[in-house]
């Protein structure tokens, strides 16, 4: 979100220049996970995806075109005098640039994605800018983070979290408090297996306990010595 971004570091900046940023109260939010809360920012997600995948499959055909006329131009270049070669060369290299400024039209820097990208999202983005805003105000904090910004936060106190405040802001806080959720796929390194008997092991690799020994209980009756 470049606007709040934008907003936070002027004001990091600001404060850092006056020597007050000790005495101001600040936080932080998630904006992505806030912005993944709302159903239009997942409608936006939806159509983004559709003219993607539409795009795709007219760049596909067209590749494909492009494909043929290559393969049927060798198959019958034997055939073809000089001037039948350069015209079909010239409409060869004409159907390749075409291509090219299709494919960058579409999804180039600033093309059309980019710009429906923009347009889709913006809304969202000013609903959760204001929802910032009013936490702000009302919890008088002078600066609010984005965890998912450009700005790198090496640790975050769970303390100075404002996001469940911003969810409530647009009715979004669920009965328990919302967590961020994993953001792609957790490795894990297994542990080294060692295994009690070299020909056998357990699914988990790591060995089966010996079972407990059972302490026999005196027969009822019986003296204790």
């Amino acid at each position: 979100m470049k606007k709040i971004r934008g907003l936070m570091l002027a004001v990091v900046a600001l404060l850092t220049g006056t020597g007050t940023a000790q005495a101001q109260k600040f936080g932080w939010v998630d904006s992505e996970f806030i912005m993944a809360k709302m159903p239009e920012y997942g409608k936006a997600q939806q159509e983004l995806a559709l003219l993607s995948d539409t795009w795709q499959k007219e760049i596909e055909a067209q590749q494909k075109d492009l494909d043929k006329m290559y393969r049927n131009y060798q198959a019958e270049e034997v055939v073809l005098t000089e001037a039948m070669k350069k015209k079909r060369q010239d409409e060869i290299l004409k159907k390749e640039q075409d291509l090219k400024a299709y494919r960058n039209k579409q999804f180039g820097y600033e093309g059309q994605l980019f710009k429906k990208r923009q347009e889709l999202n913006k809304p969202v983005q000013d609903k959760v800018f204001e929802a910032v805003e009013k936490v702000a105000k009302k919890k008088s904090l002078a600066v609010i983070f984005d965890k998912s910004g450009d700005l790198t936060m090496l640790y975050t106190n769970p303390a100075h979290d404002y996001t469940e405040f911003v969810l409530e802001e647009l009715n979004l806080a669920a009965p328990d408090r919302n967590q961020p959720g994993t953001k792609g796929p957790v490795k894990t390194v297994a542990p080294p297996k060692t295994p009690v008997d070299p020909n056998f092991e357990t699914d988990s690799g790591t060995p089966d306990q010996a079972p407990a020994t059972k302490v026999a209980k005196p027969a009822r009756g019986a003296k204790k010595k």
